[in-house]
């Protein structure tokens, strides 16, 4: 009877699942059980771990390079909308700097047409002589030809002789820093590049008096940039920073200095 009773309850445990687990079996060249529970999980063979720290190696590895090349994709659009944005701001101070010279010749043209009366030679009805242009008209009127066939007519290429033949014309005149300035302007959007630097260099070795030298460094500058000489560039921008501090085209100037630094 003990005995019947001892397997029923033996099988009531085991029904119950109260039985406790059988102990483990202790291998004799291991300081640690064969069936050593480790968070809840056999540890199994020492091929099978290194096998699962193969694994979590590789998968860190492929998480890292992802990383890396998600960085470098970064990295390249970050790049590329800077270069884009020092293309905008190129084309910016490109139209600023026309709209400045389109202000500039309608101040002079205003004020050459309040200095008129001064300059026409006054008929009196009794000298019997006839109304004459002076040199100075003919002076203006090449001058406003050319600028007109920019600033109106938009004849870009044909506006270049003109100015040419001015500047031979009239070497001494007071237009003469400006039609260098157009000058240089017109061969510079055609990217003659040396001959531009040329007229701008005129300007300002030839002219230092003038308004247009600060923006002929400002062209310089930009040349020297086309042309890929940084430390040139640099030079002229410093120049009209120093010397025209004031001027519009010197915060143009350090903009770019501020760039390529």
């Amino acid at each position: 009877m003990t005995v019947k009773y001892t397997l029923l309850a033996a099988l009531a445990l085991v029904n119950t699942g109260v039985m406790a687990n059988p102990a483990p079996v202790t291998d004799i060249n291991r300081s640690r059980p064969v069936n050593a529970v480790v968070q809840g999980q056999p540890t199994g063979s020492i091929e099978q771990r290194l096998a699962a720290l193969e694994r979590i190696v590789e998968a860190r590895s492929e998480a890292q390079l992802r990383m890396a090349q998600q960085l470098q994709m970064l990295l390249d659009e970050v790049s590329e909308l800077r270069g884009v944005t020092e293309t905008h701001t190129y084309q910016l101070d490109e139209i600023l700097q026309r709209q400045r010279d389109l202000y500039q010749e309608i101040d002079r043209r205003v004020s050459a047409i309040q200095a008129a009366p001064a300059t026409v030679p006054v008929v009196q009805p009794d000298s019997g002589s006839t109304v004459t242009y002076s040199s100075d008209l003919s002076e203006n009127d090449a001058y406003d030809k050319a600028v007109n066939m920019v600033l109106k007519d938009r004849r870009y290429d044909a506006a270049i002789p003109e100015f040419e033949n001015f500047i031979r014309s009239y070497p001494s005149s007071g237009y003469t820093p400006n039609a260098h300035y157009w000058l240089g302007q017109l061969l510079f959007n055609n990217n003659e590049l040396a001959k531009a630097k040329t007229h701008f260099e005129r300007v300002v070795n030839n002219f230092p008096q003038s308004n247009k030298v600060a923006d002929a460094l400002l062209k310089l500058g930009q040349v020297a940039e086309r042309e890929n000489n940084k430390d040139a560039a640099l030079r002229f921008y410093r120049q009209l920073v120093d010397k025209h501090s004031t001027a519009t085209s010197a915060k143009l100037a350090q903009d770019r200095i501020n760039a390529l630094k």
